[in-house]
């Protein structure tokens, strides 16, 4: 589904206005290095950024592999300079710094993975479209996501940086389509990621598709957080918007939650490797950065902290 987002109104000229515009100034926390390569599936540049523990650089670590969280994304991660306008970023350095001080979790990379700019990023992270609000579309390239993270992805980060090749320290993550995405590529491949993240993901794509497909699954990932408001759709806007598709923001934020309710179900009886399953259904939580990042931590205390050290 394609969420409304707040509406944030900017000014067309500062200087009509006597103000200056002030360069914005980074937030982000720690170690975070940025790297681009040319991706032959998707047809344009694409921007990784690492994010390194403090202790990375040590020489007594120099052979040590961390866990690995690879994050959709990626400029909404770090720093609110890069962050989807409007939209305040997740603060995945600042939460991972954290954890990791408190010993909650061990050292481990966070890697944001750029997202395309405007429609590209639907495009390229659907895999069906929604019925309700874009059948209208072309169809979504999201199927070949698996293959990008397997053959261009995951090697050109592997030979630069000691990331896990261990399934079970390696995760995907995402917010929205983004979450979708996450939970579609581990399931597709297992072999390369046994820990997802998911935050509201957007489940009304192909008509609930994703439900079908883990009604009767063989392998799911070892560990999954998935967090959803109980509120999705509270913007001013949502009346305007769903009164077209005959559906009230009611019916649609209750269908939402009990979509994720049957995911988690769905996950927890998988016939080989039954996973642990972290559903969180927050009270008064809207689809936006601000309630995602409230519950990112505890996700990945989740998710890393009982996943074990590197290997």
């Amino acid at each position: 589904m394609r969420i409304i987002l707040p509406v944030v109104l900017a000014l067309s000229s500062l200087a009509s206005f006597g103000l200056t515009e002030q360069p914005c100034k980074a937030t982000v926390v720690g170690n975070l290095r940025i790297e681009q390569f040319q991706s032959t599936i998707f047809d344009r540049m694409i921007t990784v950024r690492i994010w390194l523990p403090a202790e990375y650089t040590d020489v007594s670590q120099a052979t040590r592999k961390y866990p690995t969280l690879y994050m959709l994304d990626g400029q909404n991660a770090f720093d609110q300079c890069t962050a989807f306008k409007g939209e305040p970023e997740l603060r995945l350095d600042e939460t991972v710094t954290r954890l990791i001080a408190e010993r909650k979790i061990p050292p481990m990379i966070v890697v944001g993975v750029d997202s395309a700019h405007g429609e590209g990023r639907d495009y390229e992270y659907e895999v069906w479209k929604d019925p309700l609000t874009d059948a209208n579309a072309k169809e979504p390239d999201g199927k070949e996501l698996p293959f990008f993270f397997g053959t261009e992805l995951i090697p050109y980060v592997s030979a630069r940086y000691r990331v896990s090749d261990d399934a079970g320290h390696t995760g995907i993550g995402g917010t929205s389509v983004g979450g979708f995405a996450a939970l579609y590529v581990a399931l597709i491949r297992p072999d390369l990621f046994g820990l997802v993240l998911a935050e509201s993901p957007d489940l009304w794509l192909g008509n609930g598709q994703i439900l079908r497909d883990t009604t009767f699954l063989l392998r799911a990932p070892d560990r999954i957080a998935i967090g959803v408001g109980k509120s999705e759709y509270a913007f001013p806007q949502s009346k305007e918007y769903f009164e077209p598709l005959r559906v009230t923001e009611r019916d649609a934020e209750a269908a939402t939650v009990k979509m994720d309710q049957i995911l988690a179900s769905n996950l927890k009886r998988a016939f080989i490797r039954r996973p642990a399953v972290k559903l969180v259904i927050e009270p008064g939580a809207n689809h936006s950065s601000l309630y995602w990042s409230r519950r990112i931590p505890a996700a990945i205390k989740f998710l890393y902290g009982e996943s074990g050290t590197a290997r």
